[in-house]
């Protein structure tokens, strides 16, 4: 995987079709194969490529984004398997100015860690300022959460806990002002961030990763998690020289991909 790339490099292969422009849907479906070597067994590459599709259909921006970032994010997604941007929730393959950025989600993250053999469950809670909680570090940690069943008012913060299949256990917890501080740090994005449409699942991803840093998890796990928020912009010439599509012409937005289909 490359860093950087020239799309336009004369040894990229290039076949118009039929003289109409290329469309988003054609370039995706011109890497189905490429795809297929980095999906699991349990996702066809048919499957993927619609579903990749479909995503740039449902999110004009991404046509916006370099062919090269957008191929990345996907492969990302495909490596991970994770189906990007559907009613999962799983990943998403968002746009960040003229790049695609792959992100995995809280739900994303507790998948890939039960694929991981290792637990026996995880889960992921906001704490408003009326449920009852009692959170304690030392020598004997205690973690309790019991809601308010109304008039919760506001967050206070977020947590994960985990049990592994061995009988071992930990947990997370971040206040409000922890977590808004790691969002300053890390997140790159300056407008369209999930941080302002899904605070609460940003949170609650934020503290599953954290608490999962001290869980035995396999190598899978660490390798897949680690394309989380990543920009990866594909070297197209020398990574896909079986490439189908003519990069001198306009990517066009006008590929919908019936969603529904079996695995």
């Amino acid at each position: 995987m490359k860093n950087a790339i020239n799309v336009n490099n004369a040894t990229v292969p290039a076949v118009k079709k039929n003289n109409k422009k290329a469309t988003v849907g054609d370039l995706i479906y011109s890497y189905k194969d490429k795809f297929a070597t980095a999906l699991p067994s349990f996702i066809t590459p048919d499957r993927f490529a619609r579903i990749c599709a479909n995503a740039v259909a449902s999110n004009p921006k991404l046509a916006d984004c370099s062919q090269t970032s957008l191929i990345g994010a996907l492969l990302c997604s495909a490596q991970c398997g994770l189906e990007p941007n559907t009613s999962l929730g799983q990943a998403y393959v968002i746009p960040y100015g003229d790049k695609a950025q792959f992100q995995i989600s809280y739900k994303g993250l507790i998948e890939l860690a039960h694929r991981s053999g290792q637990l026996k469950d995880i889960s992921s809670h906001i704490v408003y300022e009326n449920d009852t909680f009692e959170y304690e570090l030392g020598l004997d940690p205690k973690l309790k959460h019991i809601p308010a069943m109304k008039d919760r008012g506001e967050i206070i913060g977020a947590y994960a806990v985990y049990h592994l299949i061995s009988g071992g256990y930990g947990f997370e917890f971040m206040s409000v002002d922890d977590i808004n501080k790691h969002r300053k740090q890390f997140s790159k994005a300056k407008y369209d961030s999930p941080w302002d449409t899904s605070w609460e699942s940003m949170a609650m991803k934020t503290v599953v990763k954290k608490a999962l840093k001290f869980a035995p998890m396999a190598s899978d796990y660490v390798r897949a998690t680690s394309q989380d928020e990543h920009t990866a912009d594909i070297d197209l010439a020398t990574d896909f020289t079986e490439a189908t599509i003519d990069y001198d012409e306009p990517i066009e937005v006008d590929y919908v991909v019936e969603e529904g289909e079996t695995k």
